[in-house]
C-alpha cells in the first residue's frame, strides 16, 4: 500500500500566510473603506485629513520595510511576525475607542508598524526562499488570499450598519490575534536549514553506494542590495510598480466616490467589492502563466488594464462633450482595475527574485516597499485633496489615470535578466578591483 505523499512544506507556509493575507486584506486594504464614511460622519473629519492619514500610513510603511527585510534576512520570520500581530491588533482596538482626529492618527501609525512586522513583507520573502522555479506560482497563489479579501466588503458594510463602526473595529483587531499568532508558528526560514531544497527538490542518491550524493544545485542570480540600487533595471522597475501604488492606494475613496456618482449604497458596496473578483484572476492567472511567459510583457499587459481601470472609475455617470457617459465604463473599473492591479504584484514580486535571487531578497522587497510607498502616499492625499478643493473625485481619478500611462513603456523596455546579472557581475568586480588598488601594500602613486 502506497503512502501518501505528503505536500511540500512550502505550501504550508503559502496557507498559513494566506490567510492572514485574507484577513488583513478584507479589513483594511480593502475593507477600511467601508470604515472611512461612518467615521467621517461621526467626526465630521474633512477627506483630506482621512486620505493624510493614510499617506501617513503608506509613508511610514516604506521606512520601515527596509528594516524589516533586513531582520528577516538575518532572524527570520517568527519573531518578527509575532510582534507584527500583536502590535496590529493593538491598532485595531485602539481606534475603535479613538475620540479625536491626533487619537486616529495614533492608530493608523500602530497598524502600520504591525503591519509591516507582521504581514505582506513577511510572508513574500519567506515564501521567495522556499521557492524558486515555482517562485511565480507560489507567490501568486499566496496574493491570491488578498484577493479574496475584496470579496467580504459587501458583508463588512453590513455590519457595520448593524453592529456599529465600533464594535466591529474592537471585533477586527481580537480577530487580527486569533489568527496571527498561531500562523507565525508555520513560518520557517529557509528549506536548507531543514534539509530541505526550494520548489520541494530532492537530494539526489548515489544508486550505486545507497549514499546520499551530492545536494542538486539551485540555479539562480545573488546580487545584494548594494549592488541592485547600482542598476538602472532597479529604478526603472521601482518607478513602474510605485505608479501602480499610487493608484491603488486610492481604494480608500472608491466606496466613497460610487455614492458620489449616484449608486445606492448596496450597488456601491457590490461594484467596491466586486473588483476583487477581477483581482483575484489576475493573480491566480499569474499562478498559472507567470513561471511560463515573459513577466516582463505581462506587467506591461497589467499596467495597461490598471489604466483603463482607473479611468472607468472616473467616467462613470461622466458628462463628456454634452454627452452622459452612465454606467457603462463601470464594467471597465470593475475588471480591468482588478485583474491590473491583482496580476501587477506577484509579477513584480517575482521578478525581484528571478533577477535578485534569495541571498538579499528580503533587503531588497523591503527597499522595493519604500520607493512605492513614497507613490503609495501621495494617492490618497492627492484624491482627498482634490476632492475637498473641487467637491469630487472624478478629477483625482481622471489625474491618476493620466500619470499611469508613463508606467506602461516604462515596463516593456525593461532588460532581461541575464543583462542585469552580467551588470551586477561588473559592479563587483570593478569594486574588488577598488578595494584592491587601495588595500595593496605594494601600491604607489
Amino acid at each position: 500500500m502506497k503512502s501518501i505523499k505528503q505536500p511540500f512544506y512550502g505550501w504550508w507556509i503559502v496557507g498559513a500566510g494566506g490567510i492572514v493575507q485574507w484577513y488583513t486584506s478584507a479589513v483594511f486594504w480593502r475593507g477600511f473603506q467601508a470604515f472611512v464614511p461612518h467615521i467621517l460622519g461621526t467626526f465630521g473629519w474633512s477627506s483630506a485629513a482621512t486620505g493624510a492619514a493614510i499617506s501617513l500610513q503608506r509613508s511610514e510603511s516604506g521606512m520601515i520595510s527596509p528594516f524589516v527585510g533586513v531582520l528577516l534576512d538575518r532572524y527570520g520570520p517568527r519573531r518578527v511576525m509575532a510582534f507584527g500581530v500583536f502590535v496590529t491588533g493593538a491598532g485595531f482596538i485602539f481606534m475603535s475607542q479613538m475620540q479625536t482626529l491626533w487619537h486616529f492618527y495614533v492608530a493608523i501609525a500602530l497598524l502600520t508598524l504591525g503591519m509591516s512586522f507582521g504581514t505582506f513583507i513577511v510572508f513574500v520573502v519567506t515564501v521567495a526562499n522556499w521557492f524558486v522555479r515555482k517562485r511565480a506560482r507560489a507567490l501568486a497563489t499566496l496574493m491570491s488570499f488578498s484577493a479574496i479579501g475584496g470579496l467580504t466588503l459587501p458583508l463588512l458594510v453590513a455590519s457595520i450598519e448593524t453592529f456599529g463602526w465600533r464594535e466591529m473595529l474592537m471585533a477586527t483587531g481580537i480577530g487580527f490575534w486569533i489568527i496571527g499568532f498561531p500562523a507565525t508558528l508555520v513560518m520557517r526560514r529557509r528549506p536548507e536549514d531543514h534539509g530541505m531544497l526550494p520548489d520541494g527538490d530532492v537530494v539526489g542518491v548515489e544508486k550505486t553506494t545507497g549514499k546520499p550524493g551530492r545536494m542538486a544545485f539551485v540555479k539562480e542570480h545573488a546580487i545584494t542590495m548594494r549592488q541592485a540600487i547600482k542598476l538602472r533595471f532597479f529604478w526603472q522597475l521601482a518607478i513602474v510598480t510605485s505608479l501602480g501604488q499610487l493608484v491603488s492606494s486610492t481604494n480608500l475613496f472608491h466606496f466613497a466616490a460610487l455614492l458620489e456618482y449616484g449608486m445606492t449604497t448596496a450597488l456601491a458596496a457590490s461594484a467596491a467589492g466586486a473588483v476583487a473578483i477581477g483581482d483575484l484572476a489576475g493573480r491566480a492567472g499569474i499562478a498559472v502563466l507567470g513561471d511560463r511567459f515573459d513577466k516582463r510583457k505581462m506587467l506591461t499587459l497589467a499596467m495597461l488594464m490598471q489604466t483603463i481601470g482607473v479611468a472607468g472609475l472616473a467616467g462613470i455617470n461622466a458628462n463628456v462633450l454634452g454627452v452622459n457617459l452612465g454606467l457603462w465604463p463601470l464594467p471597465l473599473f470593475v475588471i480591468f482595475f482588478g485583474l491590473g492591479f491583482g496580476s501587477s504584484i506577484p509579477l513584480r514580486l517575482s521578478i525581484l527574485g528571478d533577477y535578485f535571487g534569495r541571498k538579499s531578497y528580503g533587503s531588497i522587497v523591503g527597499l522595493t516597499s519604500s520607493v512605492n510607498a513614497l507613490f503609495g502616499a501621495a494617492g490618497p492625499a492627492l484624491v482627498g485633496l482634490i476632492h475637498d478643493i473641487e467637491g469630487s473625485y472624478r478629477l483625482g481619478f481622471t489625474a491618476l489615470a493620466i500619470m499611469l500611462i508613463i508606467s506602461i513603456p516604462l515596463a516593456i523596455s525593461l532588460e532581461p535578466a541575464g543583462r542585469v546579472a552580467a551588470k551586477a557581475r561588473q559592479i563587483a568586480r570593478r569594486s574588488y578591483r577598488e578595494r584592491n588598488r587601495f588595500e595593496s601594500p605594494g601600491q604607489t602613486d
